[in-house]
């Protein structure tokens, strides 16, 4: 079982590149890359029917692709029973414990404090019901 997942990965990749490759080798309407290989070099190697052999190796490899996919998150989410040994080490430290108060050294409160300290509040300047309006 630990074998198939490298495997299957390797496997994905190269069908990856493969459809990388038989989607530039396909001739768009204006030539595209297939014409800087040559131009005839695709009939040469596949025949006259070129874009029929290209379509099917894409709809192919596509499959291959959505398959090797699907099979790989199978496997990787059964496999999640096993735990790494930085899981191991994360599980196995201690959790820090909440204190109940917010802090650990108490603060005076301003109602506490002495009244030589404290402020008054300045005086409010004329309010503007009592200035003359325009």
């Amino acid at each position: 079982m630990f074998i198939v997942l490298p495997v299957l990965i390797t496997v994905h990749i190269i069908v990856c590149l493969l459809i990388v490759f038989v989607i530039l080798m396909q001739r768009p309407r204006s030539e595209g890359l297939g014409a800087a290989f040559g131009g005839g070099m695709t009939e040469n190697l596949f025949g006259a029917q070129t874009t029929n052999v290209l379509v099917k190796a894409t709809t192919w490899l596509a499959v291959v692709f959505f398959a090797i996919t699907l099979v790989l998150s199978i496997l990787t989410s059964k496999g999640g029973g096993a735990k790494t040994a930085i899981q191991e080490s994360l599980l196995s430290a201690p959790v820090p414990q909440a204190s109940a108060s917010p802090s650990a050294s108490p603060v005076a409160s301003p109602a506490a404090a002495p009244a030589s300290t404290t402020q008054s509040a300045p005086s409010p300047a004329a309010s503007p019901a009592a200035s003359p309006s325009n």
